[in-house]
């Protein structure tokens, strides 16, 4: 059987060279990772990977939490995210947390227990008090989503100016009762995106009603819900800033069954150009998020953090784009 001597003595390198081959270390020139793997399939010698973690601590696996996979946004992150990882020669565990606190915690025992090298939060469903003690056990990056408490390295946009620029739209429009809808779970984003809801609507000298605001809607059905609780209201809004192109497209599915024009009776913003934004009638009006480039980032600097043993600060050149459509 062959060893890892006789793959270097073949291959005419160091024993140490081929073992950072093998071990997918950074600056080994292409002309010797050629030699190592052309000595290796001649030789027919497959690494231990079990004992190349032992050895190295390194598993070369970061776990990515994401709240609901059939979410089309976490499914583009995640895309970013896996296109550097596997230039990188990383694998991804995907950890679907459904919003469930107790799940999140499990999952965080893969970086105690060292089965990942990091952990990069896609979504958040712990208070940070709750969590803050595994960040010891290795390397964590919040995307998209975080916390203000949390001091750990971050890629986000600016979600504030997101809920500014849609409100602004409708306003501009001339709506002067504007509805805010967010979902309910544990996020700093949706906070944000109020602050600037919140903002416009202040700056424009316009009132804000808490019978207005809708806080439990994350889903496509969950927009039908709000659109049917708006239609029952005395006093309805004439537009909604939401959170979301599937609560969105909800809205104005179930307006059209309520017999409702849009934008004539209710004019409606969602948020990150999904797909569905351009394939319902009419299309939405919503913010683009550059989803894919997002996911990119946060894996490249997670990449930053493992090879340098450093906090990393990310420098944000992404923005946040009003894209108008005839759902205003």
């Amino acid at each position: 059987m062959a060893t890892i001597s006789d793959v270097a003595r073949m291959a005419g390198l160091s024993r140490s060279t081929v073992s950072r081959v093998l071990n997918n270390y950074p600056h080994v020139s292409e002309e010797k990772k050629k030699l190592v793997h052309k000595a290796m399939n001649e030789l027919k010698y497959y690494p231990n990977s079990s004992a190349q973690i032992l050895r190295s601590q390194k598993t070369n696996m970061i776990a990515v939490f994401i709240p609901m996979l059939t979410n089309p946004f976490f499914s583009y992150l995640l895309e970013g995210i896996d296109t550097v990882a596997t230039e990188n020669g990383f694998r991804l565990l995907v950890c679907q947390t459904r919003y469930d606190t107790e799940k999140e915690l499990q999952y965080f025992n893969l970086l105690k227990s060292k089965q990942v090298d990091g952990i990069i939060l896609t979504s958040i469903e712990n208070n940070w008090q709750n969590i803050k003690d595994y960040f010891s056990c290795g390397p964590v990056v919040t995307c998209n989503e975080y916390d203000s408490f949390a001091n750990v390295p971050n890629v986000r946009l600016d979600q504030v100016y997101g809920g500014y620029i849609g409100t602004r739209h409708l306003i501009d429009k001339g709506h002067k009762r504007i509805a805010y809808c967010r979902g309910d779970f544990h996020s700093g984003i949706a906070k944000d995106r109020e602050k600037g809801y919140l903002l416009a609507m202040k700056e424009a000298g316009l009132e804000t009603y808490e019978g207005w605001f809708f806080r439990t809607a994350a889903d496509y059905h969950d927009g039908k819900r709000v659109m049917r609780q708006i239609a029952e209201l005395h006093e309805r809004p004439t537009a909604i800033f939401t959170g979301s192109d599937q609560v969105a497209a909800g809205i104005i599915f179930e307006a059209k069954q309520l017999g409702l024009h849009v934008p004539g009776d209710i004019a409606v913003v969602g948020f990150d150009d999904q797909p569905i934004a351009e394939m319902i009638v009419p299309q939405i009006t919503t913010i683009r998020q550059p989803v894919h480039e997002i996911g990119e980032s946060a894996m490249k600097l997670m990449m930053n953090v493992i090879l340098s043993e450093e906090k990393q600060v990310y420098k944000n050149s992404l923005r946040l784009e009003l894209i108008e459509r005839a759902s205003t």
